[in-house]
């Protein structure tokens, strides 16, 4: 696995634990009561993104180190996955 592959790999899996964890314990200005002049009721009161950033780095580092640990391993090849024989040389 090359060094571009591992960050991609490591990119896509925190962006879509961002993506889940955004909209988590969010309270929105209409639950709270106050709703700011100029914004809309549903905006988040304090959506805690920094501490939300943290808690997704840390689980993506938990599940990331694994994946790769495996692809680099070799334990599973693209050759046992080529279930239509396009990987074979050609004679």
């Amino acid at each position: 696995m090359a060094i571009t592959s591992a960050i991609v790999l490591f990119a896509v899996i925190w962006f879509m634990l961002l993506l889940m964890a955004l909209p988590m314990r969010m309270k929105s200005q209409e639950e709270d009561g106050e709703v700011v002049p100029g914004t809309p009721a549903s905006a988040p009161v304090n959506p805690m993104i920094g501490k939300k950033i943290i808690w997704v780095t840390v689980i993506t580092v938990v599940l990331w180190i694994p994946l790769v640990a495996f692809i680099v391993s070799g334990v599973v090849s693209i050759h046992d996955i080529d279930f239509y024989n396009r990987m074979s040389p050609k004679p």
